[in-house]
């Protein structure tokens, strides 16, 4: 499947991708909620105690890895975090539509309350997405230098409606950084093994009644500012027939207000919120998963896509996109990027000419060669949103995005936005270019594949024992001995990220027309390799084979360097 979405190495399709769920697929929402109140982590169990990934503390109550004994002590570690780093303004505290989200907004709040923190919810116990609360912590502290606030966002993003998720955003808005999350992350677990004894909770109740516990509205403070980032007066002017699905998510409250503020018509094709999220289509691999990058998970809008001349769609907590043209279906998340990067460095006049393009590593390369043609610079990090943070908040990046369909970018002023991923943004732009230009997304790809060859893109999974990840971490360039790669010379070979030189985790391997990328799962005996190619189909294959060659020589060459 050239150039789509799904990857094509992906093994064994399940026979129900793309198809609606069936009945015995969905969640019990009452067992998962007796066993996020009433099961105990197992702390003998590594995979039962806290573990902050790139997008916070992540697990299922099913699973004894996201229960309230898990939140109440991340929640106390946060307190006393902020304590000991002098944080006491706001707490801007949002959820998202999975089933556990709610139960653990309830507990985090008792924690917040009973330590005495400024909380601030959406009103009526509403839903609030990511990028809602980095904008509302922007906001807030914008002007100021002390009591600066701070949030938390109850979210598993995409992941399936079994699991919960947990995450700390900073005062400048975005993820925490490491140093941060490994505190949280140590002093929670501490927490845990002293069965949660120094956690200070109240009745959910008293909570709620605390005169620390703030109800306000998000919505229409983010609505109203839309129009600071995208042109919404041509998108009402064009008159486009558009589309949405929320996919059940956070998002969902927020269309009825963009259409009434700018005089809009986007039509809501799915308004249904359901834990269960029985609406969906199952993913390739036979699992409900609200992602809005895979064409299985989005076959219902896909389906409609010569009715409208966009559609488009976000996960659960809205920070990731998925665009659908006519010209295009679902675009893949690498071809909307570099659509959005060349639009938005053509018409934001603004923008200041130093302000560089944040993409991650495993990124494709269309975006350096959009990049690069409009003499702008390129600012290459290692995976994860949290490193372009700091470049969007003090605007020397104008963009951050990365493969996995998550991005924002600034406002007209050149001034940050968010500092987190922001899918209703990304999905808006997608109707301004069409207005603006008469070209839908899917046909301005079109045009830089033209204008700089048609790349495939592809990811494999190669097995690792423990030890092997644990050296793909730690590898130096040095130990690639190789000097081509699929009948190319290799003019880079690298193991940190070139636009700060942070350790990227895995090696990435370049040459003038395709490269790949390794990096070992954080969960799983696996390390994934990602590899383009600008050539052909054969040219992508051999570099996929080629490149489990050299990354196991490359281990064994700096066996015993760990």
């Amino acid at each position: 499947m050239s150039g789509a979405v799904s990857a094509p190495s992906i093994p064994g399709i399940s026979p129900l991708a793309g198809l609606p769920a069936p009945k015995e697929m969905l969640i019990d929402v009452a067992q998962l909620e007796r066993d996020y109140y009433e099961r105990q982590p197992d702390l003998s169990d590594p995979n039962q105690m806290v573990s902050f990934g790139t997008s916070g503390h992540r697990g299922s109550p099913l699973d004894g890895t996201f229960t309230e004994a898990h939140i109440l002590a991340i929640t106390q570690a946060i307190c006393d975090y902020r304590r000991a780093n002098g944080t006491d303004g706001p707490l801007y505290l949002g959820k998202d539509t999975h089933a556990v989200s709610d139960p653990a907004q309830r507990s985090a709040l008792e924690v917040l309350a009973a330590n005495a923190v400024d909380t601030v919810i959406q009103e009526n116990n509403g839903i609030t997405p990511v990028p809602v609360v980095s904008r509302a912590i922007l906001a807030y502290n914008r002007g100021r230098q002390a009591h600066l606030a701070d949030g938390i966002a109850v979210t598993p993003s995409h992941n399936p409606p079994r699991d919960g998720g947990f995450k700390y955003n900073a005062p400048n808005g975005g993820p925490a950084d490491t140093d941060v999350t490994e505190w949280v992350e140590k002093r929670a677990n501490q927490l845990l093994r002293e069965k949660n004894a120094g956690v200070k909770r109240m009745p959910i109740a008293s909570a709620i009644a605390s005169p620390t516990t703030h109800q306000q509205d998000f919505i229409l403070p983010y609505v109203r500012d839309l129009r600071n980032v995208i042109d919404m007066d041509a998108i009402r002017d064009a008159r486009l027939k558009l589309a949405v699905d929320p996919l059940g998510g956070a998002g969902e409250p927020y269309w009825g207000p963009i259409n009434a503020e700018y005089r809009l018509d986007i039509a809501v094709v799915n308004q249904k919120i359901d834990p269960t999220f029985s609406f969906m289509t199952v993913d390739h691999d036979g699992v409900i998963r609200m992602d809005c990058s895979s064409p299985y998970a989005m076959a219902r809008l896909v389906a409609l896509k010569d009715n409208y001349r966009v559609a488009f769609g976000n996960d659960p907590d809205a920070d990731r996109h998925g665009i659908v043209t006519p010209s295009a279906g679902l675009m893949n998340p690498n071809h909307y990027l570099a659509v959005a990067i060349r639009y938005l460095l053509t018409h934001r006049p603004l923008w200041l000419k130093s302000a560089a393009v944040g993409k991650t590593l495993v990124s494709s390369s269309m975006i350096d060669r959009v990049v690069r043609s409009l003499g702008r610079r390129l600012n290459e990090v290692p995976v994860g949103f949290k490193w372009f943070v700091p470049g969007l908040f003090d605007g020397s990046l104008c963009f951050g995005g990365e493969e996995s369909a998550g991005a924002s970018f600034a406002r007209y002023d050149g001034t940050v936005w968010t500092t987190d991923k922001d899918g209703l943004i990304m999905a808006l732009l997608a109707a301004e270019i069409t207005a603006r230009t008469g070209k839908d997304p899917g046909q301005h790809y079109q045009e830089l594949t033209a204008q700089f060859g048609a790349p495939l893109y592809s990811r494999v999974d190669a097995p690792a024992t423990p030890e092997e990840k644990a050296k793909l971490r730690a590898l130096a360039p040095e130990a690639v001995s190789e000097s081509v790669l699929a009948g190319e010379p290799i003019v880079d070979k690298l193991t940190r990220a070139p636009g700060d030189n942070a350790p990227m985790g895995g090696l990435k391997v370049v040459t003038a027309n395709g490269w790949f990328a390794a990096r070992p799962s954080g969960t799983e005996n696996i390390y994934k390799i990602y590899a383009e190619s600008f050539k052909d189909r054969a040219h992508l294959n051999a570099i996929l084979s080629e490149a489990e060659g050299i990354v196991n020589r490359a281990l064994n060459a700096s066996k015993g360097r760990v």
